[in-house]
């Protein structure tokens, strides 16, 4: 295996100017605007008086006559900001639990308009190894799934403590340390945006070309900015399992959305979470499209940071969007399927076997020996809904699909079988 750079960078955030409440104090239309590579907003969540008329209907009752320090609420008022389009809160602790809901809202830069209240989830699932050198080497934090908004110039939050104990207990848990909000800026790289929904890309430098490599564009394609991410790479021996995730964001994105989304993915995941770079090794859009995700080569096993306990060995692949009660549409469903044959194939391994894996730590002790799918959805590898119902009930479909795609190449181009 090849040598790993452990060193991990934390790029400092920039925080942004806090507003008045609600809208009696706007930004002037003559902010600055945001650097052409991106870049974050960073705001405190502090402690907030018993919760409001803004109040999400579905929240939970709070102690009688609880303020701030009695009800352990924190967030942010409605707050005008400098314009982002992607959300997430992160805490100090990558290990400690949020023991509580996250709810936003965010106001649309156009229209003006404040959206409903959203829920972001926290996914301890979506990280580094136990003990990896991603984990050890640098300060990775606790956080949400992040949330695509779209342009947007007003936040409102709240962090809603979980009750202590069942029954009549309405008692506050404590909330993680170090709570702030960070708005993404995904900027305007000058390399553009990537090409358009089916159009071939370049191929990177020393892929295989076997036949079946799908067109993916590069991160050249989508714009990374490549001084953000640790400059090595992390490589594993091989890839046993390609792990299937949705990003449990909006469904109605425009595709030509999708270079400035995934560039605010990365900066979330580097600079807010504190990776080495993006967790996933590939995204998937609703046109069919796919893009690079973590840098080291499309064709190599490169670890990602997307499946606790089983990033060795694996490609995390994340379909963009919701899909608890939405279908996938089939231009991604192709896509993914094109994937995983190439993906695996590469490697010797058939989409419709299965693999015993050996955990790192997460649902199952380090050194639990699981067998798996080798083309499995998030949640057969941690207790969560990812990759969405709807996904999760196609995989079947994708993994028939990748053998026979499999099965189209010559004699001579079968993969052979991993020792």
């Amino acid at each position: 295996m090849r040598a790993l750079l452990v060193s991990l960078i934390g790029t400092a955030c920039s925080a942004a100017l806090l507003a008045a409440p609600a809208l009696a104090t706007g930004r002037p239309s003559t902010a600055p605007a945001p650097p052409p590579a991106g870049g974050l907003q960073s705001l405190a969540l502090g402690p907030l008086a018993a919760i409001g008329p803004a109040r999400p209907p579905d929240a939970r009752p709070r102690p009688e006559g609880g303020g701030a320090e009695q009800s352990g609420l924190r967030g942010l008022p409605a707050t005008v900001t400098d314009p982002f389009s992607l959300l997430g809160v992160v805490w100090t602790d990558a290990e400690a639990p949020l023991n509580g809901e996250v709810r936003v809202r965010t106001r649309d830069a156009d229209t003006g308009d404040w959206s409903d209240w959203r829920q972001l989830d926290p996914w301890p699932d979506h990280a580094p190894g136990p003990g990896s050198a991603e984990a050890a080497g640098g300060e990775p934090r606790g956080g949400t799934a992040p949330l695509w908004v779209g342009p947007s110039d007003g936040v409102q939050v709240r962090v809603l403590p979980a009750a202590s104990g069942g029954g009549e207990d309405t008692r506050a848990r404590e909330l993680p340390a170090g709570l702030r909000l960070e708005l993404v800026v995904p900027g305007t790289p000058s390399a553009g945006d990537a090409p358009a929904p089916g159009e071939e890309p370049a191929p990177l430098a020393g892929a295989a070309d076997d036949g079946l490599r799908p067109p993916i564009v590069t991160r050249a394609g989508w714009g990374a900015d490549e001084s953000l991410r640790e400059s090595g790479f992390v490589y594993t021996d091989t890839v046993k399992t390609v792990f299937v995730h949705h990003t449990a964001g909006s469904n109605d994105y425009a595709c030509s959305e999708v270079p400035s989304l995934i560039r605010s993915i990365y900066l979330y995941h580097v600079e807010s979470q504190g990776w080495r770079d993006v967790g996933y090794n590939f995204f998937v859009d609703r046109c069919g499209t796919l893009y690079e995700g973590r840098a080291g080569g499309i064709a190599e096993p490169v670890q990602g940071a997307h499946t606790l306990g089983f990033n060795h060995n694996s490609a995390g692949v994340a379909v963009l969007g919701t899909y608890d009660d939405t279908g996938v549409s089939a231009d991604a469903r192709d896509a993914l399927s094109r994937l995983v044959a190439w993906k695996l194939g590469l490697h010797g391994v058939d989409p419709s076997g299965t693999s015993n894996r050996t955990s790192t730590g997460g649902q199952w002790p380090a050194g639990t020996t699981v067998e798996l799918d080798n083309v499995s959805g998030h949640q057969d590898a941690y207790p969560t809904d990812c990759p969405g119902g709807k996904l999760y009930d196609l995989l079947p479909t994708i993994r028939t699909t990748a053998t026979e795609l499999q099965g189209t190449q010559p004699d001579d181009e079968t993969p052979q079988p991993v020792a």
